[in-house]
């Protein structure tokens, strides 16, 4: 591999390109984005080229788009006519039965290969980007490819194959449903004490639980648009727990709730060590 294209130069495209500076790769990283973000890119040293998607595309030997699952879906619908024959291409969008889908049918000439990095920030940017994102995260691809992969291994990431709609209906329990309960639970916080300002009694259980609320609604648009409905079925079992919990708030039976979802806690970290 020597020429990779970063397709949405920000957190996770800077990222993708500062981890595989680290991890040796001596090739020639070119971005595609606005002409503000790739100067930006340029003057911190994530990329070493800015050129339109039509050359860039041209050029590479692995195209990288971590755009907006919309703009991603748009840059698909063209990009099969600027690749040389055999390119790699894979995204690092949220939800991967709609892209992946689309990408059947629009690519090719070049290969696709669905992924998703589970890291990320609140924050956004390339400013932002850092080349341990991904390290010790969990690396989504939805088919095997020798090359990514190897790749994948070598930024430190932990590399996990799953069907586009597999990947789907589980990150919309371990990704998605967190999001929305932070984002919940802070309207509550925030709106449920009248005449009180709960801020002045914040401790670290609601900064921590509502963390993710800040994050902007323009990130999770398409996620909400393409996972809807395996969100929804977290969505109904989360909110058949919570009535259970309500009624059984001075129930005996509460003891082995906590002993169970302690236990569930410390199976979601055993990979994070």
């Amino acid at each position: 591999m020597n020429t990779v294209a970063i397709v949405g130069v920000g957190l996770i495209g800077g990222s993708f390109a500062l981890a595989l500076r680290k991890a040796g790769f001596q090739g020639k990283i070119i971005g595609v984005s606005s002409p503000a973000t790739v100067q930006k890119a340029l003057a911190l040293g994530v990329i070493d080229q800015a050129m339109p998607l039509a050359e860039a595309a041209a050029a590479a030997d692995l195209v990288y788009l971590s755009q907006p699952i919309s703009q991603i879906l748009g840059t698909i619908d063209v990009i099969d006519a600027h690749v040389c024959p055999g390119t790699l291409i894979t995204d690092a969008g949220s939800t991967k039965a709609v892209i992946c889908e689309r990408a059947a049918a629009k690519i090719k000439r070049g290969r696709f290969v669905g992924g998703h990095p589970m890291a990320g920030k609140e924050s956004r940017g390339v400013e932002e980007a850092e080349p341990d994102l991904f390290r010790g995260r969990p690396y989504v691809l939805t088919s095997g490819e020798p090359k990514l992969e190897a790749w994948i291994e070598r930024i430190g990431a932990r590399l996990v194959i799953l069907e586009p709609v597999e990947h789907d209906e589980q990150v919309a329990f371990v990704s998605h449903l967190p999001q929305l309960v932070s984002t919940a639970l802070a309207s509550v916080i925030c709106g449920g004490i009248h005449d009180a300002d709960p801020a002045e009694v914040a401790g670290p259980a609601a900064i921590d639980m509502t963390r993710l609320a800040t994050s902007p609604y323009i990130i999770w648009r398409d996620i909400l648009e393409t996972n809807a409905t395996s969100i929804e079925v977290a969505l109904d079992l989360l909110i058949m727990e919570l009535e259970r919990l309500r009624a059984e708030l001075v129930n005996p039976k509460m003891a082995l709730k906590f002993e169970n979802a302690a236990s569930a806690a410390r199976s979601l970290r055993y990979f994070q060590r």
